[in-house]
């Protein structure tokens, strides 16, 4: 790639970088929120130290420097963000719904429109989805900074080892030894964690999609039953509970769920996955309130996960949701 010369460099050439960045600190911190705040951060300290940039490397390149540096600092005041499947085991329908925990314990979900810079080739889409699944993003976050850092730019950025170094101030040797350490976990964590795992690349039907919103908005729970897998796991953070099983799914859903009955749907995307917008007929009047970011992960004609992020004060503006379902929705 061409570099840009520190007297033609804008923030337009800062902009066209946005979304691989994104994606980049999303996958680095697990929290949408904290990536674009991480890349925001990359821009204002890029554009205040232009003149240290001496073209030796692309722009690209500096940027990615400057944005893992502003990553690794985030990582040593935090706390490893995770799922509610790492946290315990498997919860019981019947049993308590246990308390809420911060914010900062989640791995959050992230637009796919924040990170479609990540996702632009369509050669690599398909590929690109797999690294920004809620799974994936938490299993990277068992690797050390410089391992994680290492692990994303090689394997799923495809960055040369060479390039990883100089990035990270470190040899070829050490960032190929990282690449092992940092393998030999994640092997360890996909082993001992539950995955419902779902065939890599694998694309939704639109029509099943279709189905799935007129059986959840009816409430037809004999249709719902139908698009769930029989080991389909549910989770619903920020509390720790999750089930598996089509029959805890189930049972939760005309149990404590129950009041889920009459909602409404609005569709977005998250993680490369089918999202939806769930609001509830809570409010006055039994006028529709925003409940829960809803994540599915469909395997065929079911659904083999089912991620309800309850967080709607942050997430709902973040994926352009609006308070009521008939309101304008943002571009």
């Amino acid at each position: 790639m061409a570099t840009v010369q520190e007297d033609q460099a804008t923030l337009d050439d800062f902009e066209q970088y946005r979304g691989e960045l994104v994606g980049y600190c999303y996958r680095m911190l697990g929290s949408s929120s904290e990536a674009e705040d991480a890349v925001q951060d990359t821009f204002t300290k890029a554009w205040r130290n232009l003149d240290r940039f001496e073209g030796r490397s692309s722009l690209r390149t500096w940027l990615y420097k400057i944005a893992s540096n502003a990553c690794f600092d985030q990582l040593r005041s935090s706390q490893r963000r995770a799922r509610p499947m790492d946290l315990s085991d498997t919860w019981s329908v019947d049993g308590p719904i246990g308390e809420l925990l911060p914010e900062v314990t989640w791995i959050q979900p992230v637009p796919d429109r924040l990170v479609r810079g990540s996702l632009a080739d369509p050669a690599e889409v398909a590929e690109g989805r797999d690294t920004i699944r809620l799974a994936f993003i938490s299993a990277l976050q068992h690797l050390p900074p410089k391992q994680r850092a290492a692990l994303i730019l090689c394997e799923v950025l495809r960055w040369p080892a060479a390039d990883v170094a100089d990035l990270l101030d470190s040899t070829v040797a050490s960032v190929n030894s990282a690449l092992q350490r940092a393998r030999a976990t994640l092997e360890e964590v996909n082993a001992r964690t539950i995955t419902n795992a779902v065939p890599a690349k694998q694309q939704v039907d639109p029509a099943v999609l279709d189905r799935w919103v007129e059986a959840f908005e009816a409430y037809d729970i004999d249709a719902l039953t139908l698009l769930v897998r029989e080991d389909a796991i549910q989770s619903m953070p920020p509390y720790e509970l999750w089930l598996q099983g089509r029959d805890a799914v189930v049972g939760w859903w005309v149990g404590p769920g129950a009041e889920c009955a009459g909602s409404r749907l609005l569709p977005t995307s998250a993680n490369g996955l089918p999202a939806f917008g769930q609001y509830r007929p809570s409010g006055p009047g039994g006028r529709h309130e925003p409940w829960a970011l809803m994540v599915l992960e469909f395997d065929g004609d079911q659904v083999a996960e089912f991620s309800f992020f309850l967080d709607t004060d942050t997430l709902f503006p973040l994926f352009g949701l609006p308070q009521h379902p008939d309101d304008p929705v943002d571009a």
